[in-house]
């Protein structure tokens, strides 16, 4: 099976498994004979003995054909697929057709709430932070399904509080009086971001895609307001303007949100 656009994936799948089903079937029939043939053995039934050795000779050829056949048929160059973007667009369609919401935004795939990595070489994708290898587009797509029925894993309230350590950080280190106008002064997300992962490796395993992601379900959500009394908010600015300045989202419907900074003030 090839990835020229003449074949998918599912296709590539469903053609190996009938031919899997095949060879099971031939399995089960060298099993079959072999138990007659056990069967003529212990009794001494001479007439059987030879009759179901030369069939359980047979089904074991047929099994052999069977299994060459199923082996000849996974024919496809997986990691080429998954690299080339193919499997996105193959699963881009399939959850079309399955009434799925998923979207694709940059390198990665959204389907609310989870942010989806192709991963090539482990052919494996990453749902999160869990790496899932069932492949077959139906079979993921269906799995996608499930998880937007579960509660999200999310905790606002926690994620509120960690941006509002971060936030309190920087508008101190740039010597601004955080809440002394009235109205907290206003910090880019992005310079949130870069403080909350300092430390090396930290963005790989948190990347920037992850932190949109965590400010919109935050911004969704009823966690507004710290435990200390601080109200959230996120403020745009003409900074929106530039795209290394601000975060960009795909939305639970499918749109783009974008957010540039973040404020806090005291009281509602």
């Amino acid at each position: 099976m090839t990835t020229d656009g003449r074949g998918s994936l599912e296709q590539a799948l469903a053609k190996t498994q009938a031919a899997a089903d095949a060879a099971l079937s031939a399995a089960g029939a060298v099993g079959r004979t072999l138990k007659k043939f056990r069967k003529a053995s212990s009794e001494g039934n001479l007439r059987d003995v030879r009759a179901t050795l030369e069939a359980a000779e047979h089904s074991m050829k047929t099994l052999r054909q069977e299994f060459a056949n199923a082996k000849e048929s996974w024919d496809f160059d997986a990691e080429d697929y998954l690299s080339n973007g193919q499997f996105a667009q193959e699963l881009l369609r399939t959850a079309q057709a399955m009434g799925v919401r998923l979207f694709e935004q940059d390198d990665r795939l959204y389907c609310y709430p989870a942010l989806i990595r192709i991963d090539p070489k482990e052919r494996a994708v990453l749902i999160d932070k869990t790496r899932e290898r069932r492949l077959r587009p139906s079979v993921l797509v269906a799995h996608f399904r499930d998880l937007q029925k579960r509660p999200p894993r999310f905790r606002p309230e926690a994620f509120l509080e960690s941006l509002f350590e971060a936030y309190s950080a920087i508008a101190e280190r740039q010597g601004k009086d955080l809440f002394g106008s009235g109205s907290g002064v206003v910090v880019r997300l992005t310079d949130v971001y870069d403080l909350l992962t300092l430390l090396p490796g930290q963005s790989r395993e948190y990347p920037k895609q992850e932190f949109a992601r965590d400010v919109y379900l935050l911004d969704q959500s009823d966690a507004a307001t710290t435990k200390k009394g601080y109200r959230v908010s996120f403020p745009a600015s003409t900074g929106t303007r530039s795209a290394s300045a601000t975060l960009r989202v795909i939305t639970q419907r499918g749109g783009e949100k974008v957010y540039y900074g973040i404020a806090f003030r005291r009281g509602g």
